[in-house]
């Protein structure tokens, strides 16, 4: 009479099942955490024209500010435009972003400054952040943020009237801005895996560009124990003959 072969392909299968579960829990326990937050120059568009006299009623430390687009080479403000920058460590790209922690008035900023023929005025608004966002070694170089109107050719860009008021500026090779007036001096986007807690004023969310892809090790990991999940199971098959 043959002999059933199904008891044990159970009794070996059963704690192989469990040892390879606890392969890849170790994996994912062992994997990289993904950075919770950058340091950086976020850019913030504030409207134009009328726009201006609305964020001078907004809350304390912000007016209407939304999240630029574009980066600033490519933004072309126009007359009455008002545009912000912020330094910070904050979640993500764009939702949870720190704004300028002043209004985007251009009648503050601009209002003493007249319309030139031939010219644009583009309000700007320059804010370093928090002494507990700088890089270590550096501070911001003021506490308050940095108003200025830039008066430029009508086709400029928002770098190019930011380059006219706020120099040195500093790109990396994929043009994102690094550092304004020279600051921070080293640096530029860098993730923060365990950053100080985000200083956003309000917060706003997006996912981070490497937020939901599996790290290098992580799938290593897992193709490893794919590996041996195959071994052991040629093995069982072998054994129960």
């Amino acid at each position: 009479m043959r002999r059933r072969r199904l008891p044990l392909r159970i009794s070996v299968r059963t704690p192989l099942l469990a040892v390879l579960l606890g392969a890849v829990l170790a994996v994912l326990a062992a994997s990289p955490a993904l950075a919770s937050s950058y340091r950086y120059w976020s850019f913030w568009d504030g409207g134009a024209g009328a726009a201006g006299a609305a964020g001078a009623a907004g809350a304390a430390g912000g007016g209407p500010w939304s999240y630029a687009q574009v980066g600033p080479s490519m933004a072309r403000p126009a007359d009455g435009s008002v545009q912000g920058f912020r330094f910070a460590v904050s979640k993500d790209a764009a939702a949870e972003a720190a704004q300028p922690r002043a209004a985007a008035d251009f009648s503050a900023i601009c209002g003493a400054t007249p319309a030139a023929e031939g010219k644009k005025r583009v309000a700007l608004v320059v804010d370093f952040g928090l002494p507990a966002d700088a890089p270590s070694g550096e501070a911001p170089p003021q506490e308050a943020p940095r108003t200025a109107c830039a008066v430029v050719a009508p086709e400029a860009s928002t770098a190019e009237a930011l380059a006219s008021v706020a120099k040195p500026l500093r790109y990396n090779g994929a043009a994102m801005l690094c550092a304004v007036s020279g600051y921070p001096k080293q640096g530029c986007g860098e993730p923060l895996a365990d950053g100080p807690t985000p200083s956003a004023s309000p917060a706003v969310a997006a996912p981070a560009a490497d937020e939901g892809g599996p790290s290098a090790g992580l799938v290593a990991g897992l193709a490893a124990v794919a590996a041996l999940a195959a071994a052991g199971i040629w093995q069982s098959r072998r054994r129960a003959r």
